[in-house]
């Protein structure tokens, strides 16, 4: 069974999540040929305060 865990800044609306969802579990189905049921994803959302590249945190941007 295979698990996907995406990491993201925390922003996107349920619509959007639910897109990603669909899209990555259609995707590692058809790559990996294990069944939609089988596919795990877990989101985790990040505060823009605790992300940060070139030395400028997500929320200064």
């Amino acid at each position: 069974m295979p698990i996907v865990t995406v990491q993201m800044l925390e922003g996107r609306t349920d619509e959007q999540k639910q897109q990603l969802v669909d899209k990555v579990t259609l995707a590692v189905s058809e790559s990996t040929g294990a069944p939609v049921e089988k596919v795990s994803i877990i989101i985790e959302e990040m505060k823009k305060t605790n992300y940060a590249v070139g030395g400028k945190r997500a929320s200064e941007l």
